[in-house]
């Protein structure tokens, strides 16, 4: 996926809560945000994971001593605090469970910790089960091999709806690099998906983003990440790997007091911060389809992306080569006018509207990014983006895109996007 001045349709990771809690994200890399949503379920991931984990960047946060009270089915290897010296050692009777059975923001980090190898904790941050938007904790973790920034998430979801399955879906590897990934159903019924990635799609910086997705049959959803530097972004490179190996990544996020924490969170949903309500009758899983009917009749489509959320993509042929198209269409995006439509036409009825010629930021060489961008009054943000290759990861095939900006521009503004699909 493409990285330019936008969100990011490869990028999150659901509906009112994460969009709250996403909304004053801001970033200096917008071109990031655009090549990882695919991964990362489109812009809902995307959102849940900068405001969980994001904050790692070169924050240093007050360290927390206790530990929580761990049922016998939850492993608690050694460990020692950073806070403590090399000298302490955390001790599973240390510390009760809150009451009520909720888990406070101490609770959450002890929880985790109780789950890693033996090492000491830096930078630690975390908020419990009384809100609406996903539990978290995060921090910094050192096994003696370098210190590596490391966050896990709890929230609810629909397990059979559409941001279920993205989540626990491998990204098609036409999209986006990464080393290696797998998707399969537990004993228990669960979906896992298991990815080894990198922060950068381009590998501009070799900082790897290794992944967890866990969604049980009831709904909860456990995300657990870790990268080989102190920080997601902007820290030098502390070590060749995450710690934690693939097993033991599954082993933490299918851990049993993920889903007491998910238990324990209330239900009711939050009113948006940005008083918009939530889109009704928006384009989601005809995104493709609808898109192929807006084409030039010139264009033969010889790949697709599938049903699903707020982002599709195309491959297409005029006859030159192939050349991916994607797009993304992304309701609830007002929050973004002022960091990304600063320049931009604004039309007779309110719509903001930029076009932008660049470089593709990924390891194609040559590669090409031509895109319409453009934000309806309602908050309806609808992004296109041609290239001249048909895999952005793929060196370019062609000179040019097969769609030129006046016809991506025309596609944007269509009102088959305002009215659904």
């Amino acid at each position: 996926m493409p990285e330019n001045q936008y969100t990011d349709p490869f990028e999150d990771r659901f509906a009112a809560a994460l969009r709250d809690t996403g909304h004053s994200f801001r970033t200096d890399d917008p071109a990031a945000l655009v090549g990882r949503g695919e991964v990362r379920g489109r812009r809902k991931q995307l959102l849940r994971r900068t405001a969980v984990l994001g904050g790692m960047t070169g924050v240093a946060l007050v360290g927390v001593g206790a530990t929580l009270l761990l049922p016998s089915d939850v492993h608690g290897p050694r460990r020692t605090s950073a806070a403590a010296g090399p000298a302490a050692t955390a001790s599973p009777s240390a510390a009760s469970p809150s009451p009520a059975g909720t888990f406070t923001d101490d609770d959450m980090l002890r929880s985790l910790k109780e789950l890693l190898p033996r090492g000491t904790f830096s930078e630690e941050q975390a908020q419990g089960t009384g809100s609406t938007t996903p539990s978290y904790a995060r921090l910094v973790f050192d096994d003696g091999e370098g210190p590596a920034a490391l966050g896990l998430s709890v929230d609810r979801t629909d397990p059979g709806g559409e941001q279920a399955t993205q989540w626990t879906t491998c990204p098609d590897k036409r999209i986006v690099s990464y080393d290696d990934c797998t998707s399969a159903t537990q004993p228990d019924g669960s979906r896992l998906m298991l990815l080894r990635g990198y922060e950068y799609p381009d590998r501009r910086v070799d900082t790897r983003w290794w992944n967890a997705e866990l969604v049980t049959p009831d709904g909860v959803h456990v995300t657990l990440s870790e990268w080989n530097a102190p920080a997601q972004k902007d820290a030098p490179v502390s070590r060749p790997q995450p710690p934690l190996s693939l097993e033991q990544l599954k082993e933490v996020v299918t851990a049993d007091v993920w889903r007491r924490a998910a238990a324990a969170m209330p239900r009711s949903p939050q009113p948006s911060v940005t008083g918009e309500a939530p889109s009704q009758g928006r384009p989601s899983g005809a995104i493709a389809k609808t898109l192929m009917g807006l084409l030039p009749e010139n264009l033969k489509v010889t790949g697709r992306s599938g049903p699903g959320g707020e982002y599709a993509y195309l491959v297409v042929d005029d006859g030159k080569g192939g050349s991916l198209v994607q797009i993304n269409v992304q309701p609830g995006m007002s929050d973004v006018a002022g960091d990304l439509f600063q320049d931009a036409e604004k039309l007779a009825d309110g719509t903001l509207v930029t076009t932008r010629k660049s470089p593709g930021e990924k390891a194609g060489k040559g590669v090409v990014m031509w895109t319409a961008d453009t934000l309806r009054p309602d908050g309806l943000r609808v992004v296109v983006s041609a290239f001249n290759t048909p895999a952005q990861n793929e060196d370019a095939t062609r000179d040019t895109p097969a769609l030129p900006l006046a016809q991506l521009r025309e596609i944007a503004l269509s009102t088959v996007w305002d009215a659904g699909a």
